[in-house]
């Protein structure tokens, strides 16, 4: 099974999907709690929810593999990007829930960890690499746009409902003022949608690292509640929900089109 799938466009915007990924071996699916089989905390279906902007002309990104396998979205060294706050790792053994993701001793060690971050890691963020100087060199430009999704209520990881839309900027590092005052307009504009930029999700290791707008290289997250185009329960995908849900995020990606 290839690692990810790369779509390649014509406009200074990227798509990475890091979390979208269902897919378990089924060698370690054996080791996991039966909880964890369903993989629950995937992103569900966002490259479905985000299919329109190959039509705007973004390039896309989008993995196969479960972050149970190896969480894209962490740095290879496991460092915290929460310290202080519960969050999960780099090869996860804890779930959403805080129900183990693994039976008792079955838990990667060290190396295996390491054999992770080389056969799925490594190829990802080189593709993100390579990527993002391939658009930079046609445009002059690139935003990295960071497409996630979670369960509204998760009192593992934060306090009572998480806002549906919630925008992170690595507190305003990640792109320039001028993006991030763009954006925040858009979602201040509607008023279907409850939103917060920078708060319990400010991005994660994907926004932080490539974000640098010195360099012409803007970086932002999207964490969305999942109730807004999808069943939480069921994981069903809800295009009555799902379409409204588009129409502000093509609203927010045409916003990282339009000027510097």
């Amino acid at each position: 099974m290839d690692i990810y799938t790369l779509h390649r466009g014509t406009a200074p915007l990227f798509v990475s999907l890091p979390h979208d990924g269902s897919f378990v071996p089924p060698d370690l699916a054996q080791r996991f709690m039966p909880s964890a089989r369903r993989v629950p905390d995937t992103d569900w279906h966002v490259s479905r929810l985000y299919a329109f902007a190959l039509e705007m002309g973004a390039s896309m990104i989008v993995p196969n593999h479960s972050r149970y396998v190896v969480d894209l979205n962490r740095p290879s060294d496991d460092a915290s990007l929460y310290p202080g706050q519960n969050t999960t790792g780099l090869c996860p053994i804890v779930q959403f829930s805080g129900e183990p993701v693994y039976q008792a001793g079955e838990e990667p060690h060290r190396g295996e960890i390491a054999q992770r971050v080389e056969t799925y890691w490594m190829p990802y963020h080189t593709a993100l690499k390579d990527e993002i100087s391939r658009i930079k060199a046609a445009h002059g430009r690139v935003v990295l746009w960071e497409g996630h999704s979670i369960r509204s209520v998760v009192p593992f990881l934060f306090d009572g409902r998480l806002p549906d839309v919630n925008l992170g900027t690595s507190a305003g590092a990640s792109c320039t003022p001028a993006l991030r005052a763009r954006l925040a307009a858009i979602l201040d504009a509607q008023s279907r949608y409850s939103h917060v930029v920078d708060g319990r999700f400010k991005g994660g290791y994907i926004t932080r690292h490539y974000g640098r707008p010195d360099e012409c290289v803007e970086a932002v997250q999207l964490e969305l509640a999942q109730l807004n185009y999808m069943d939480e329960d069921s994981f069903e995908y809800r295009p009555e929900r799902a379409v409204p849900t588009q129409a502000l995020i093509r609203a927010l990606l045409q916003g990282c089109l339009e000027g510097r």
